[in-house]
């Protein structure tokens, strides 16, 4: 084979990797964008002191990562009692307790370290208020429509490991 037909075959040959629509380089999402979304709340690793699931055995829950950089994350059993008085300002210290205990909800910005496979949290608010005004990094990993999140310190104590599905 000639120079000239070598690299005409070469050019063609790129120019139909290229064009395919299955394109790896093409289809290659940064870290962030990976993460970027709403997932659902599927379990965690945090126990009570009796040694049972923090969030009972049906939890429900958000983590939304939007493109702009803000996150936004609510956990809560599914076993919450009612209010009996139906106005949750009017909460007996029972059903309070209960609420506080089986729930929480955080907000703020967020940044993503493609090399590390972190995310760093600036929280701006919480239902737990020492968390507000703070920072906390979390390793992560994405298998598919899973997402595998390492908390270094719960609002109960300790560490966990938390697993998401992405929404559909």
């Amino acid at each position: 084979m000639n120079r000239t037909s070598l690299f005409s075959a070469s050019v063609l040959l790129a120019l139909g990797a290229a064009l395919l629509p299955g394109n790896v380089v093409g289809q290659q999402k940064s870290v962030k964008e990976q993460l970027v979304g709403t997932w659902t709340f599927v379990s965690s690793t945090t126990k009570l002191p009796d040694g049972s699931p923090a969030w009972g055995t049906n939890p429900k829950g958000l983590l939304i990562f939007t493109e702009n950089g803000y996150f936004s994350s609510q956990i809560v059993r599914s076993d919450l009692p009612k209010f009996a008085s139906n106005n949750r300002a009017q909460g007996t210290p029972e059903e309070n307790r209960s609420v506080v205990q089986g729930s929480i909800a955080t907000f703020g910005k967020y940044t993503v370290d493609d090399t590390k496979k972190t995310y760093t949290l600036k929280f701006e608010g919480s239902s737990f208020p020492n968390r507000a005004e703070t920072e906390q990094t979390r390793a992560f990993e994405i298998t598919a429509d899973e997402l595998k999140v390492a908390n270094p310190s719960t609002s109960m104590g300790g560490s966990s490991e938390l697993v998401y599905r992405r929404a559909k």
